[in-house]
This record gives C-alpha cells, structure tokens and sequence, in this order.
C-alpha cells in the first residue's frame, strides 16, 4: 500500500461513495433502470497487525433497460463530465474482453475514490449495461478495534 490508511467511520465512507455513485449517475443524463444494492463495507488487506479494523467500501451497480446508442451518449456525457466534477479519467478505451467493451477509469481527486466503468454491448447475448464499480481506498475504522481494550477483552476465567 502506498499510503497511510486515514482513520475513518464505515457509515461516513459509505455515505461518501454512495455520494458519488449518485453523482456519477447524475453524469450520464440519460434515464435507465438502476439495479439497487448500496455501498458496502468490507476487510481490506494491509500488512502488520489489525488487519480487522481496516476497511473499504465497494458499491456495484448498472444502467440497464435502454439500447447501445443510448449507454454510447451516456459513455459519451461520463467522459466528458466527469472532469468537471473532479474526476481525473486514468483510463478510457477497450477492454480486453471479446466483445471489446468501452471502458473507462476515474479517480475523484478530492476524496481518491475510483470507479471502474464499462459499457457492456450485449454482443454475447446479454443484455446491455453500464456497469459501475466504485470504491474507496483503505481506511482504518476506530469503532473496530483488532485490539482488546478493557471493554471488549475476555473476562478471566473465574475458579470454582
């Protein structure tokens, strides 16, 4: 890990994420159906001890219910939006896949939580969508504690 996770509340993060997901969808002007899980809170790897209270949210979701000429003016409104709201694209272009899905990397300058973004055309058979994978970096959440403080450490054993 190249920097030093920030202490930080999973709601607050949450929130945060949740936030831009919301912006990001303000961001490609075009209407859809939105599939509905919110972020979540899951462990994130870091090296040493504590490892438990380390923390990153994901949130997952997709426009769907519209055709390809639509999701291409909503890949279209993303890459030229997304600058304007503080995101800095990293990557923009074709995946790797068969189907050569557009895709397209940002990272929020302010808060450096990234989205993974792909039109996914349909062309296998599927229906088509932008997906959308927006995570936060590592944090550190102080109410969970890989350490026991006298509140939450094992009560001795009593003799009897």
């Amino acid at each position: 890990m190249d920097y030093q996770p920030r202490d930080r509340r999973s709601a607050e993060v949450e929130g945060e994420v949740g936030s831009l997901s919301s912006e990001l969808l303000d961001v490609l002007r075009v209407r859809g159906k939105v599939t509905k899980p919110g972020p979540m809170a899951s462990p994130c790897q870091v090296e040493g001890g504590g490892a438990d209270s380390y923390r990153s949210v994901r949130h997952p979701w997709s426009l769907y219910g519209v055709d390809n000429k639509v999701l291409e003016r909503a890949m279209r409104n993303l890459a030229d939006g997304l600058p304007q709201r503080g995101w800095k694209i990293v990557k923009q272009g074709t995946d790797s896949s068969r189907n050569r899905n557009l895709e397209i990397l940002a990272v929020h300058l302010e808060s450096r939580t990234q989205a993974e973004i792909t039109w996914r055309k349909g062309l296998d058979g599927h229906e088509p969508l932008i997906s959308f994978a927006v995570y936060s970096r590592c944090f550190r959440d102080p109410g969970l504690s890989s350490t026991p403080t006298p509140e939450t450490a094992p009560a001795p054993p009593t003799g009897g």
